[in-house]
């Protein structure tokens, strides 16, 4: 893995972002890029439109040099804004040891910009929630929704408390995304210093096929020399799986996105977005 990007914006997830990303890339020693976007809608101000029949042409002019000079004054509020979060960020990097990162602003939609940063990124670091997290506890922002749909990339999503990673989850189904899952840790030897727990969720926990899948990855983990704790359990994916990490206190959990039909995700969400509603541990969501 060469480069990691961190989108940030500077909401109270940050500090967390920081140091997920920064335990990620010493492990996979990789370096950084921290992406802040300002938004450019915050940089417009509202128009006086056609005026003048109703205030006057003069007081039509007036207000809109006004209007013109607070644009200007939001504008540099927004550049001091972008240089203390990025300037905090690299605090928060340096703090936890990385020196190899890059700082970039742009100004305009996180998710426009994002696919420029992407195609030269191989992981994605972006907190769960943003600057309005507090007003929609449990709901994902936005914009981390729509980057883990599209990206192409793994993305992580961390929650807005950091804590250390001793152990790990693999939800596993069998899927594409799954082999990716497994051959990420394979390709990394720093994971197997941690304790890997392996889990499959079935309707039944006598399923055959679950349970042939189940091996079939416990065996290739193996042949990569970790000793998988393996789970076969009964129910829903996104109660099982939440209430595994609750009972083993896990602290990483690695999942496939979305591999429901987009009908399914309109009608009734899917697990990916269930358990990245109602997680407070950082999910790692491969494609």
């Amino acid at each position: 893995m060469k480069t990691i990007l961190i989108c940030t914006d500077g909401s109270s997830f940050a500090e967390s972002v920081y140091k997920y990303g920064a335990w990620f890339a010493i492990q996979l020693n990789a370096k950084l890029n921290v992406l802040f976007v300002t938004d450019i809608q915050s940089q417009k101000v509202s128009s006086t439109g056609n005026l003048s029949g109703s205030i006057g042409l003069g007081a039509s002019e007036n207000l809109l040099n006004e209007l013109v000079n607070l644009e200007h004054e939001k504008a540099k509020l927004n550049n001091q804004r972008a240089r203390l979060i990025l300037q905090n960020a690299s605090e928060a990097l340096t703090s936890e040891g990385i020196k190899d990162f890059q700082l970039t602003n742009k100004t305009g939609f996180l998710v426009d910009c994002f696919h420029e940063f992407e195609e030269n990124s191989d992981l994605i670091v972006l907190g769960k929630g943003g600057e309005t997290a507090d007003f929609g506890f449990g709901h994902l922002g936005a914009n981390v929704d729509r980057i883990v749909r599209s990206s192409s990339k793994p993305c992580l999503v961390t929650p807005r408390e950091f804590k250390t990673i001793e152990r790990i989850l693999i939800a596993y189904d069998g899927s594409l995304s799954g082999q990716k899952i497994l051959q990420f840790l394979g390709d990394y030897p720093c994971f197997q210093n941690l304790e890997i727990h392996l889990l499959t969720v079935a309707k039944s926990n006598s399923d055959q096929t679950a349970l042939a899948r189940l091996n079939e990855a416990k065996q290739w983990l193996q042949r990569a020399r970790f000793e998988p704790v393996c789970s076969l359990l009964e129910g829903e994916p996104e109660k099982a799986i939440v209430n595994y990490i609750t009972q083993q206190d896990i602290s990483l959990l690695l999942m496939g996105a979305y591999g429901h039909s987009r009908i399914r995700h309109l009608v009734i969400g899917s697990t990916t977005t269930q358990i990245l509603q109602s997680s407070n541990i950082p999910v790692l969501v491969f494609r």
